[in-house]
């Protein structure tokens, strides 16, 4: 079996190396492995297509179906509008309205990408207008937006927690405080360099025009109510409440504020299609992946390695956090979390590392990953959108990693930090 496993790991890399979509490599290694041992080819489609057959990750096509339909209904403006209104006035306005818009659109879309992408358009173009720098900008844009994934709901968290068998709910719940102290700690560095560099302020516009805004954003507003309150009071799923808050959406955009058309319904379907393909493919290719993985007894083997060497929790948890963080600088998110979840998992489990916490700390790591070059997705999608290298974009959003990596180092010295609403709601 030995043998076998080594000769899995080199025809995969050898794949990756060849250039293979991360995907397909890892169905080669499970058919290699399968192949090598003397087992039936046909397991490897059964793992495949059995790890879809999953309730839970239902959710994350409706997730994406719902952030495409807000971005095309006119949402997205009202919010970053309302957050103007809220927070622009103060030194460096835009750049906290950058954050709480960012915060208002996680409790909706729960991906950085459909953050970036989407509402980070409306930022840095409003920002650019402002004459804020397009480092600056893009680089507040960027940070902001790791927070879509922390704050419930969220696309991440669905994915780990069906991958490590662990509550969804208890996930959402984890991420509220650490995705509030995110953007906290985000709006504290923008204080600090605003006042630096002079930026300039806005007298207050009045109550009357937060007014104006809070009411042209209001039903836009409730979709994170809706989605968390839901959820909360155990009235829906985390999947029941993706397909509500899709339905809504969609009830938004065609009789509330009317800006959506309904003949671009068709190409947001083929585009959530296309990106829910995309993760489902790693999702399953992975799954086949792990059970080989699983055979093999590597975790098996690993965890007992790794406690005798390491043999201290909060040891092992900065040993993870550099780990993710170095890979993240060189693979997507996602495909790292799957392969890493069953080797690390049952390690945290051994320590008494609280899973919830570990998910948590999991998916944090990777989203600093999204913004880390030279593989960070984020950093692409707003230089893009601010017209600038991806080179100057790596190095304006340095400054901005440090809040980021201090809410890392809070959250994974401090258990209760994630764990105290889910004890609470769930009564773990």
């Amino acid at each position: 079996m030995t043998a076998s496993m080594l000769q899995l790991l080199a025809v995969w890399f050898a794949a990756l190396m060849l250039g293979v979509p991360m995907f397909a490599s890892m169905g080669l290694a499970a058919f290699a492995f399968v192949a090598l041992n003397g087992m039936p080819i046909d397991i490897v489609p059964q793992k495949i297509a059995q790890s879809v057959n999953s309730f839970p990750l239902l959710a994350a096509p409706l997730f994406i179906l719902m952030g495409n339909i807000m971005n095309s209904a006119g949402i997205t403006d009202r919010i970053f509008t309302f957050a103007t209104a809220c927070v622009g006035w103060v030194r460096g306005g835009l750049c906290h309205a950058n954050i709480l818009a960012s915060v208002i659109f996680a409790g909706m879309s729960g991906s950085a990408v459909a953050d970036a992408g989407g509402v980070g358009s409306l930022e840095i173009r409003a920002m650019k207008k402002e004459g804020y720098d397009p480092e600056t900008a893009a680089a507040i844009t960027a940070a902001s937006a790791t927070i879509g994934p922390i704050i419930p709901p969220s696309l991440p968290m669905v994915i780990y927690g069906v991958s490590a068998d662990v509550s969804i709910g208890g996930l959402f719940l984890a991420g509220v405080i650490p995705g509030l102290l995110m953007a906290g700690a985000l709006s504290a560095m923008v204080t600090v360099v605003a006042t630096r560099r002079g930026m300039a302020r806005h007298p207050f516009p009045g109550f009357g025009d937060l007014w104006r805004a809070y009411r042209r954003a209001h039903w836009a507003l409730m979709t994170p109510v809706i989605l968390f309150g839901g959820m909360m009071a155990g009235i829906m799923t985390p999947t029941e409440a993706a397909a509500i808050a899709t339905v809504y959406a969609l009830f938004l955009g065609l009789f509330i504020y009317r800006e959506f058309d309904i003949r671009e319904l068709p190409k947001l379907v083929v585009n959530t299609v296309e990106t829910t393909g995309l993760v489902l493919a790693l999702v399953m290719t992975a799954a086949a992946l792990a059970w080989c993985l699983s055979i093999a007894r590597i975790p098996q083997l690993v965890t007992p390695l790794i406690v005798d060497s390491i043999g201290h929790a909060l040891l092992f948890l900065l040993v993870v956090n550099l780990v993710l963080i170095f890979i993240g600088c060189f693979m997507e998110a996602l495909a790292a979390m799957l392969i890493l979840i069953p080797i690390l998992t049952p390690v945290a489990a051994q320590l008494g590392i609280d899973p919830i916490q570990f998910g948590l700390i999991f998916v944090l790591n990777l989203m600093i990953g999204t913004i880390t070059p030279p593989v960070g997705v984020v950093l692409f999608i707003t230089s893009k959108i601010a017209g600038i290298s991806f080179e100057a974009m790596s190095r304006a959003i340095v400054p901005w990693m440090i809040p980021l990596l201090a809410v890392l180092a809070a959250a994974s010295l401090w258990p209760p930090l994630t764990t105290f609403l889910p004890n609470y709601f769930l009564g773990r």
